[in-house]
């Protein structure tokens, strides 16, 4: 099955990098065509891409996802049954919408032998302000359907300018994963793999925590060999199961701001005064811990880490925390991981993540500490 990629952005962006350093880096091995939607405008380098042996269909009199939507189907018909390809990268044209061209897609793949596969947006730092003031909903529909959000430029963006962007495309997005670290540093198969999915560091740690009752670890949605019925807690992405249908409903994303906190008024479990519930009993990692979680893009220490820990082990202001996990930029231009549980933690230089992820799962979070004691507030 050939697996169909999305790569969208406006002139300039850094759409050409990026798609350059997946061919090198991220599909070796396969066998790749590019679709191209220019549109008016000057596209990927067409020569390096041929000398690397890379099938080229043009599409030039037209945005594929208007007056070639009929032409796209046929077009993509055709190179899949001449090529077999492993994989089809689709780069549309910087006006187009994304939501459209994730529709042109959708409309022909049950008639091929190809499956729509991740669509990402790039997007410059430094510019997406005014591009969002000039181009309006021809921008923000390009960040609110993206899988995953590359954010380019941001080694030459101060720090500041970063976090503007950020906050403001946010706003459009809530739920994707959105690539700060500039993408020189990471590996092509890192940033394949955020743009195809992303496990959250909540969904990992609440996966993983450990139960104080019964000192076991529970899968999410488990607490004590409870077997639970999942009813509002639905915490898995619409990108990370592949479900690429996008009905967005832009009015109820899961977690505002990437502020990520699940304040449940139900009774303790697993210690915490445990009452059983009318329903037998049954419990889920959610609904019996909260949890606070940030992305970001500021550097620390491993002494500044350290120290932090420290304090949440030690001081009960913070809550009950079960549980600290994340992976931070370095102040040495290292990658910082650390993890904590009760008594014990550890800091460590691990690889370059696409962004600075810090969560921290308990009882009682007191979050606006939390975030002053991480200095993200």
């Amino acid at each position: 099955m050939t697996k169909i990629d999305i790569i969208s952005g406006f002139l300039g962006a850094g759409k050409t990098t990026l798609i350059k350093k997946l061919l090198s880096e991220a599909f070796t091995g396969e066998q790749v065509v590019l679709i191209e939607n220019e549109f008016g405008e000057i596209g990927i380098d067409g020569g390096f891409l041929k000398e690397s042996g890379i099938e080229i269909r043009e599409m030039n009199s037209g945005c594929i996802c208007c007056s070639l939507v009929g032409d796209f189907g046929k077009s993509l018909r055709e190179v899949v049954d001449t090529y077999h390809p492993d994989r089809i990268l689709i780069e549309p044209s910087g006006v187009g919408k994304l939501s459209d061209v994730i529709k042109a897609v959708q409309d022909v793949q049950a008639e091929i032998d190809a499956e729509l596969n991740s669509f990402t947006t790039v997007v410059d730092v430094t510019k997406c302000r005014i591009y969002r003031k000039n181009f309006g909903e021809f921008f923000s529909n390009q960040i609110e359907y993206a899988g995953a959000v590359i954010l380019s430029r941001t080694d030459k963006a101060k720090p500041e300018k970063v976090e503007e962007a950020v906050a403001l495309l946010r706003e459009l997005n809530e739920k994707a994963p959105f690539v700060t670290t500039p993408i020189a540093q990471l590996p092509g198969k890192k940033i394949l793999e955020t743009m195809e999915s992303s496990k959250s560091l909540e969904e990992e740690l609440l996966a993983e925590v450990i139960c104080p009752e019964c000192g076991g670890h529970h899968e999410h949605g488990e607490c004590c060999d409870h077997d639970h019925d999942h009813e509002g807690h639905d915490h898995h992405h619409d990108h990370e199961e592949h479900d690429h249908h996008h009905d967005h409903d832009h009015e109820d994303h899961g977690h505002e701001g990437h502020d990520h906190h699940h304040d449940h008024d139900h009774d303790g479990c697993c210690g915490h005064d445990h009452h059983h519930h009318d329903h037998a009993g049954h419990h889920h990692a959610d609904e019996v811990f909260t949890s606070w979680g940030r992305e970001t893009i500021h550097t620390y220490t491993k002494e500044q880490i350290s120290e932090i820990l420290k304090q949440l082990e030690s001081d009960s202001s913070y809550g009950n925390v079960l549980r600290a996990k994340g992976m931070v930029a370095g102040a040495d231009g290292e990658w910082i991981y650390f993890d904590m549980v009760p008594e014990e933690h550890e800091v460590r230089n691990g690889a370059p993540e696409y962004t600075g992820r810090i969560c921290v799962i308990g009882a009682e979070l007191n979050e606006e500490k939390l975030a002053e004691l991480f200095g993200v507030a």
